[in-house]
């Protein structure tokens, strides 16, 4: 049984005519472009009102609350700049501002350069179960909580009962008051800090090392640059780029340290570890200076913003990009 083709004058009258719209049929089962925006309109609502409820409205509350007098009891009073103008002249912020930066110096250049000296021990000639021990093992701190660390390691630098102390009677040594003098506390949050954040600066620098080319370091070897010349005119600017994200992560999170120095310290002896944070904390649920905690915080945004930019116009300079 033969199939009957159309001829030339069939296929010319299935041809539309000219201007005539074509039409395809919509696949079967498929939605309209209209309702598949409304569907990701609704996928994205409850995301969007996340957003919208829990960081839009607190910022836009702080920032007008920055310019009014509000204890929660009584009603709120305009306070013009007020709030901004009296921390120029409190005491206590100033030394809070002082400490932030002089923490943030100390100890983000620490936590990068252990992180990043870890970081090459690691990515060194050794098994691999080795390595993922290592990964694993210098990355759990951060996982753990900032105030229970902080807890334990109150007690372990307790001036009487202290492991530590106990450690250097051990060789001889006289208790150190770890806790009870301001240089001993600022050396004791920086290093709980730093043993506790330097984890996730450590998988950066894991990741950047491990995107570096083997025949870079061959070459270089061959023409006898090793050891800390190979370091430094090999390894560092090829990892500059995951150096700029490390630091600048690591800066942003140091400006807002809270956790340690009040745990261990509570801001003292006196106000050698009060930080920004803290004064925050202690403005709006202590003093019930919610106007002034506003000043604060929109103040310390600024100034890690300001850092922000900063290091990026930087940058330029010192990163490079393969």
């Amino acid at each position: 049984m033969s199939t009957a083709h159309p001829g030339a004058a069939g296929l010319a009258e299935l041809e539309p005519a000219a201007g005539q719209e074509v039409r395809t049929p919509h696949p079967a089962g498929g939605r309209s472009r209209r309702a598949e925006k409304i569907m990701v309109i609704l996928f994205l609502l409850p995301t969007l009102g996340g957003i919208a409820l829990f960081t839009l409205v607190p910022i836009v509350a702080s920032v007008v609350l920055a310019f009014f007098h509000w204890d929660v009891i009584t009603a709120p009073r305009f306070a013009g700049v007020d709030n901004f103008t009296g921390l120029v002249a409190d005491p206590t912020v100033r030394r809070a501002f002082v400490n932030t930066f002089g923490f943030v110096v100390v100890a983000v250049t620490l936590q990068l350069a252990v992180a990043l000296g870890l970081a090459v021990l690691v990515q060194s000639k050794m098994p691999t179960w080795m390595r993922s021990f290592f990964r694993s093992a210098l990355f759990f701190p951060l996982i753990l909580s900032a105030a229970s660390v902080s807890l334990i390691m109150a007690y372990l630098f307790n001036e009487d009962f202290g492991l530590v102390n106990r450690a250097l009677a051990v060789v001889e040594l006289g208790p150190v008051p770890w806790l009870t003098s301001g240089p001993g506390a600022a050396i004791v949050v920086i290093l709980v800090y730093v043993w506790q954040n330097f984890g996730f600066s450590f998988l950066l620098f894991v990741g950047g090392l491990a995107a570096i080319p083997r025949d870079v370091y061959e070459a270089s070897s061959i023409d006898g640059v090793t050891g800390w010349k190979q370091f430094r005119n090999i390894t560092v600017p090829l990892v500059s780029p995951t150096l700029l994200v490390a630091s600048v992560m690591a800066i942003i999170s140091a400006l807002q340290i809270f956790d340690q120095p009040y745990v261990l310290t509570r801001g003292g002896p006196g106000d050698s570890t009060r930080t920004a944070v803290m004064v925050i904390y202690e403005s709006a649920f202590q003093q019930l200076q919610f106007g002034r905690a506003s000043a604060i915080g929109i103040v310390l945004t600024l100034i890690i913003m300001a850092v922000t930019f900063l290091q990026f116009r930087l940058s330029r300079r010192f990163v490079f990009y393969q």
